[in-house]
């Protein structure tokens, strides 16, 4: 009998960032500069948002949502995602410990 096959290994987090750079940025031949320059995005924000060392918070959303053609909820969806996992991952074994409510 077969069994059905099982993941073990877990895709590690990818950072809106990542997303930013590989999807946007690199293939558009858009420089971090002329992002910045035409969404008014401090340079320094954007480098922390690629870096993985800053989140993208509501206003970034919007401006990048108006620059790429997408939705501001796509980009605050690639935060709220990754915050997620990580803070799973951190406290996984705490998290398990809270069992469901049961009401009568």
């Amino acid at each position: 009998m077969l069994k059905s096959p099982t993941i073990t290994n877990k895709l590690p987090n990818v950072h809106p960032g990542d997303v930013l750079k590989e999807e946007f940025l690199l293939p558009m031949n858009v420089s971090v500069g002329l992002l910045s320059d035409l969404t008014e995005i401090p340079e320094s924000k954007i480098i922390k948002i690629i870096n993985g060392e800053s989140a993208i918070t509501a206003g970034i959303a919007i401006r990048l949502s108006r620059f790429f053609g997408t939705t501001s909820e796509f980009w605050l969806n690639l935060q709220n995602l990754y915050d997620l996992e990580e803070e799973n991952s951190k406290h996984k074994v705490e998290f398990e410990k809270i069992k469901l409510y049961q009401y009568v």
